[in-house]
Order: structure tokens, then sequence, then C-alpha cells
């Protein structure tokens, strides 16, 4: 019986660790990391409570947050970060035309869906679950089981029709098409 859970608990762990590939990670991170200290282990007073909310407010806004950064490599080589808008990137370079970074349809359905998936993340937390929801313990078996590889699926096939082209804050930047056919070219001629 307890080598069936071990590979339960195994799989769930997998699965769950397939989920987090889609969340930024120094976000998922934090709040695997601050979450135990602040919901005390699971044993919440009020105080604790609103600490572990803040927490996932804030968490839940980076994932969010993240799919509009962008990041790009100007003519010498600098990594240059700023914010999706509809105009462009922002703050914007004066020598570089950053139109192709504007706002996408498919930048809004990855924040959505990385909310999702964090979402799954905390609430399959066995801290942030005994602290909110004590009573949720007997359920959260079937969800572990259930709720990871839907969601995964789910998040999986929109992914894969909104492919995300942002290289965000903290993720390695491409280097602008200018840059990119100029190396190329030279390349080419040696």
């Amino acid at each position: 019986m307890s080598n069936s859970n071990q590979t339960i608990s195994g799989k769930t762990f997998t699965g769950i660790g397939n989920l987090i590939k889609l969340l930024p990670t120094g976000t998922v991170f934090m709040f695997q990391f601050l979450n135990p200290v602040l919901t005390n282990n699971g044993q919440c007073h009020t105080i604790n409570k609103y600490l572990s909310g803040i927490l996932m407010v804030v968490s839940a806004f980076s994932c969010c947050f993240a799919s509009f950064t962008d990041s790009y490599e100007d003519s010498q080589g600098i990594s240059h970060y700023g914010i999706a808008t509809n105009k462009g990137l922002w703050p914007n370079s004066t020598s570089q035309d950053l139109s192709s970074y504007r706002l996408r349809f498919g930048d809004f359905v990855h924040a959505l869906f990385s909310l999702i998936v964090f979402a799954v993340v905390v609430l399959l937390d066995p801290n942030s679950v005994e602290c909110f929801y004590p009573s949720f313990e007997s359920t959260q078996k079937v969800l572990l089981m259930a709720l990871p590889p839907v969601i995964g699926a789910l998040s999986g096939s929109v992914f894969v029709m909104f492919p995300n082209t942002r290289h965000g804050i903290g993720y390695p930047s491409s280097p602008s098409s200018s840059s990119s056919s100029t190396s190329s070219s030279s390349s080419a001629k040696s």
C-alpha cells in the first residue's frame, strides 16, 4: 500500500513539475520558499493568513506580468528589457524600431493560463490548504491525481495554439532582427 502511495506521489510531483515549467521560475521559487514560513507550516493564525494571502497575490501578479515583458539585444550586443504595449516595447529605443514587440492576443492568453497554473500550484500546496481550507485535505488526494494532468493538457494545448515568442525579464534575449541578419550575412562571406 505504501509503495502505491509513493508511486502516486511521484506521478503527482512529476505532473506538478511539468506545470511549473509554464511559470516564471523565480516566482514559483519565491512562493515555495516563503509560503511555509508565512503559513507557519499550515498552522495559521489570522496574521499568517494575511501574509500568505499577500504572497499569493504578489506571486500571481508576477506570473501575469511576466507574460508582458520582453527583451532584445541591440546592435552592440547590449540586452534591453521592457514591457509590451500597443505601440511596441516600453521604454523604447529611439534608434531601433520596436513595433514588432507590440501586445498580442496571445500575451493575454499566456497571462491567464499562467495565472491558472499558478492557482493550481497554490491550491495543491499542503501548507496553503491546511491554512485556508483545513477540511479540504481529504479531497486534495483526488485533486492531486486529476487536476495537474487536466490543467497541464489544457494549458499545453493552448500554449501550442498561442506560442510565446517573448523573452521576458530573466530569460536570455534574442538578437534583434537587424543584428541577426547582419551576423548571418557576415558569416556567409567568411
